[in-house]
């Protein structure tokens, strides 16, 4: 392995960067507050059965890198065992340098396994049995993973039907970190999806209450975001593909809702007003709470049908949207501004090309809160260093990036806290690289309460956890 391959300043190409990361960044704890991780997993605490169950499972960064180097499905999500997924995996990432993956790989083989080599076909069984023997271990069980990349928080992304059972019990019994639940009513928004009469009835359940019109289906809302806040919910999400805004009054809107339970299909622009409506009750009650609200944008979904007929969603065929997203984001903004008022908002787009208008958008509506609307972190496609320092560079153009609230993971996998230290080392080379254009002073007191902030302290307090 060369002697500079993620040595201890690798992206770190400057002293102050170099400083900033030692002496500030590195040491900080982590918020991950975004994340795909499931409760009931980290409460049971189950040892990994081996480093694909840990590393592949679900993983659709790795797939498509997979798909791309010819591997065929069979070894990435069918039938294949595990050693023969793990081998396809190893044979693919030497071809993956260039590609954040091939960091991310060696940070987690290194930070948690010991294991200095770089992965290969011809060292694949040697890594194998070296990070099994680990999972094995009572070191190396959810929690444990979690305990040891210096995690105080986790925020989950969870279902309004969702009775946070695991939540409960994890408050009860865990004292070295919290894990709390997001408000994610996705399902109730998609009233066109072919499971929204099937989600009604779940919701109903959990309520004990029926919603046999919008306005009880608005009032059982309310109650889960109460029921959700007592479990420590300080956060909605929202994915919105498609963004569009059309206002109507409570009287269509009931009759939309009424169409659709009644097993009609809607069209287009009722599908709009209904999530319209829903979204501008949604806000007032995150508003009310002190939530944080935040909007995932402009993903394009599931763009190979057999495949998607195969497998299902999040395997690894989603792209990017790029429809205009100003006017219907502006409307919808403003709307709730001018009523119950906006909450503390973060955009994420997975189209880049949409950060100089979200930007510009969220400094209309800067009041009171620092940093209260926020360009969130580089995701999914953005979360490379090209990306990272792209969303920094219009962040700080355009606002406040001592503001910023920084990274998460947006995962489902156990291993992936080397992100954050891979943002922070991306963070401290662009701090260190103002001050050495002389943009900056080279002030390590300011820079580093700069650096500390952005990777831990701006969420810790931003968010209301009581941390």
């Amino acid at each position: 392995m060369s002697a500079g391959f993620l040595n201890e300043d690798f992206l770190l190409s400057t002293d102050t960067a170099r400083q900033l990361y030692h002496g500030y960044a590195k040491a900080m704890p982590i918020i991950d507050y975004h994340c795909h991780l499931d409760p009931k997993e980290i409460y049971e605490d189950q040892p990994f059965a081996n480093l694909t169950a840990a590393w592949l499972y679900g993983d659709h960064y790795k797939w498509r890198l997979m798909r791309a180097n010819g591997i065929p499905e069979q070894r990435i999500t069918g039938d294949a065992s595990d050693y023969d997924k793990f081998l396809a995996w190893a044979v693919t990432v030497p071809k993956t340098i260039g590609n954040p993956l091939y960091s991310w790989t060696h940070l987690e083989l290194r930070r948690f396994f010991g294991v200095d080599l770089p992965l290969n076909g011809q060292n694949a069984p040697e890594i194998w049995e070296q990070v099994n023997a680990k999972l094995a271990l009572p070191e190396y069980t959810r929690r444990a993973l979690i305990v040891n990349s210096g995690v105080k928080l986790v925020c989950t992304t969870d279902d309004p039907a969702d009775t946070l059972e695991y939540h409960r019990k994890l408050a009860e019994e865990e004292t070295r970190f919290k894990v709390l639940p997001t408000f994610r009513p996705d399902k109730a928004l998609n009233i066109d999806a072919a499971g929204f009469a099937e989600w009604i009835s779940r919701l109903e359940t959990a309520t004990g209450r029926k919603a046999a019109s919008f306005a009880e289906l608005v009032k059982l809302l309310q109650d889960r975001v109460l029921f959700f806040h007592e479990h420590g919910c300080r956060l909605s999400d929202h994915a919105l593909d498609v963004l569009k805004y059309e206002a109507a009054d409570r009287e269509t809107v009931e009759a939309i809702y009424a169409k659709r339970l009644s097993g009609k299909a809607l069209t287009d622009d009722e599908v709009t007003k209904y999530r319209t409506e829903l979204l501008i009750e949604l806000i007032a009650m995150y508003e009310r709470q002190g939530w944080t609200m935040q909007l995932h944008l402009h993903a394009y979904r599931n763009n190979n049908t057999p495949m998607f007929r195969k497998l299902g969603p999040d395997t690894g065929y989603d792209g990017i949207n790029d429809l205009p997203i100003t006017v219907s984001l502006s409307r919808l903004l403003d709307r709730a501004e001018s009523g119950s008022g906006l909450p503390k908002t973060i955009f994420y787009s997975l189209n880049p090309g949409d950060y100089p208008a979200l930007l510009a958008l969220m400094g209309c509506y800067q009041k009171d809160i620092p940093g209260k609307m926020q360009l969130g972190s580089g995701w999914w496609y953005n979360d490379t260093r090209d990306g990272m320092r792209r969303q920094l560079t219009l962040l700080a153009d355009n606002g406040l990036l001592s503001r910023f609230v920084g990274m998460l993971t947006d995962s489902r996998s156990f291993l992936s806290y080397t992100r954050h230290e891979y943002f922070r080392r991306v963070l401290c080379e662009w701090i260190g690289e103002l001050a050495q254009r002389g943009e900056a002073p080279d002030d390590l007191g300011l820079l580093g309460a700069m650096t500390e902030a952005i990777a831990y302290k701006n969420a810790a307090k931003y968010f209301g956890f009581g941390l």
